[in-house]
């Protein structure tokens, strides 16, 4: 390629280098400029823009238990469309499924059923009682730990659905053992709402209430089996949260698993609420659940909190519902927020909470700059002193790197973290590393007779096998580190690769095209000041 084009290439990418670094400059943003810039900039992380550092806990054993209760159900009206009539499902203080097949004569074609229906479960024991066989049920091992995976999987989702609301720039979530995920939420405005949407479980269940047990049963906590103590939660005229004591069948009907929308409603008094809707299969087991249990109270339930118990009227067709509470229109819209983002599968609790202030991240801007700017300082100077005029060469190709590196993070909408500056200063010094190997082999070559025009194409040419070789080496350990590595290591890995993707260009490209420059102005070169 002649000089020309080598330079004319130098200079378009230098141009958008320029360009995409431009936005990311304190000033440019809200300038005139900004209109005629890409919108594209560099994201600070958690530890320089401030923001939440959150550990979950996620309660996957609940949310199988909670599954084995929704197959218990699926169990029982598949076995009445084939005739084989079974008594109501429940679970075992074991977390076993159990349930009595009223004539012990259908226990085959009950086992035929299951075997071809139901491959998920296995019969622990079966138990006769009478007339009656008792069977008692569990999930098979290998598919409960793909439902555990699937579990933890669809908290990380529905987690990222949610945050994605608040607009957070590279949010960092991730899972680790013991069905944890880690979430890292740089700038956020409003931590604090931020961490009541996110932690919310929005575990929504419809279960039935039991008007028969008595108030002195209540206050005596004698409850019959299967039984257990809710509080109704209501707002007062004024301005007061009450909660009453009510009763319920403690067998989830349905779940919110089975929500295509939630939206924010207001009534004709003007109160918001929670409108929802069911997909097919939520629609078809809400209608069952409302014609079976007509004149009967059915409470919702979100997160253990009973917001509404409403009488079942008639059976409902269509698969709506709504949600009172009298909420705010903030609270209302939230809770619309984490239902349509999707209920979590699973409990959560939040194990590890850490805050990271602004003041902070600000200071460790001002360090890492400065430490960044000293280093290169030390390095330009050492170059200039050492190389003489190749030096100059050098430290040019090394300005030309830092902008793209700049530039790529910009581009790329990659967070920059104060490893990922650590990451900047390192490739300082392993970008003139690359030239100093070329140099060093041009005074080889000047040392054995060469002439300096020879010298310099020999010292390229032999030292570029040696810059690749150990570049793509360090470039394969940064790509591990970005896939294993937490956020902080995955931004040092970033800024490491663009770095030394962005000094072979300039140390073999850019540094060759200036010598080359150079040479072709001067007719005989005798003499080399490197």
């Amino acid at each position: 390629m002649g000089i020309r084009w080598r330079f004319l290439l130098i200079l378009v990418v230098l141009l958008f280098g320029i360009i995409y670094t431009l936005p990311s400059l304190p000033g440019v943003k809200n300038s005139s400029l900004a209109q005629f810039l890409p919108s594209n900039q560099i994201n600070l992380g958690l530890d320089l823009k401030g923001g939440i550092h959150l550990t979950l806990g996620v309660d996957v054993e609940t949310a199988l238990k909670n599954s084995l209760i929704q197959l218990g159900e699926d169990i029982r009206e598949e076995a009445r469309d084939k005739e084989i009539f079974i008594l109501k499902p429940l679970l075992t203080k074991e977390g076993f499924l159990s349930f009595s097949l009223l004539k012990s004569s259908d226990q085959e074609k009950l086992d035929d059923l299951l075997q071809k229906y139901f491959p998920m479960v296995r019969v622990i024991k079966k138990e006769r009682s009478g007339e009656q066989l008792v069977y008692v049920l569990a999930f098979k091992e290998k598919y409960k730990e793909q439902q555990s995976k699937m579990i933890l999987d669809q908290a990380v989702k529905t987690i990222r659905n949610r945050i994605d609301q608040f607009g957070v720039a590279e949010p960092d979530i991730r899972k680790q053992a013991d069905n944890r995920i880690q979430i890292q939420l740089p700038g956020l405005e409003d931590p604090d709402r931020a961490i009541r949407v996110i932690g919310k479980t929005a575990h929504l269940e419809f279960m039935l209430v039991d008007d028969s047990v008595g108030l002195e049963q209540v206050k005596q906590n004698i409850l019959p089996p299967g039984r257990k103590i809710y509080y109704l939660y209501k707002t007062l005229p004024s301005g007061e949260e009450s909660k009453q004591p009510i009763v319920l069948i403690d067998t989830p009907l349905l779940t919110g698993e089975y929500i295509t929308t939630a939206n924010v409603a207001f009534d004709s008094f003007g109160r918001p609420y929670v409108s929802l809707s069911f997909n097919a299969r939520g629609a078809k087991i809400f209608e069952r659940i409302t014609g079976e249990n007509v004149n009967k109270r059915l409470a919702i339930v979100l997160d253990g909190k009973v917001y509404s118990a409403p009488v079942i009227q008639e059976k409902i067709i269509g698969g709506r519902a709504s949600i009172t509470g009298n909420f705010s229109t903030d609270e209302a819209h939230d809770l619309a927020i984490v239902l349509r983002a999707g209920s979590l599968p699973a409990p959560v609790k939040i194990l590890e909470e850490r805050s990271v202030g602004p003041s902070l991240g600000q200071e460790s801007i001002q360090k890492g700059v400065f430490s960044a700017l000293l280093g290169g300082a030390l390095v330009v100077i050492f170059m200039l002193i050492y190389y003489g005029f190749a030096g100059l060469i050098a430290d040019t190709a090394l300005i030309f790197n830092l902008i793209l590196i700049l530039a790529g993070l910009a581009a790329f909408g990659a967070t920059l973290t104060l490893p990922g500056i650590a990451g900047i200063i390192l490739t300082i010094g392993m970008a003139v590393d690359a030239n100093v190997l070329i140099f060093e082999r041009i005074r080889e070559e000047l040392r054995q007779g060469l002439t300096p025009r020879k010298a310099i194409a020999e010292g390229f040419s032999r030292a570029t096998l040696t810059i690749l070789d150990a570049n793509v080496t360090t470039v394969i350990a940064a790509i591990i580190l970005y896939q294993f590595g937490t956020g902080p290591i995955r931004g040092f890995a970033v800024t490491l690769t663009l770095g030394i993707l962005a000094s072979m260009f300039a140390a073999i490209f850019v540094s060759r095209a200036i010598f080359d420059w150079w040479l072709s102005s001067k007719e005989e070169v005798k003499t080399l000041n490197i």
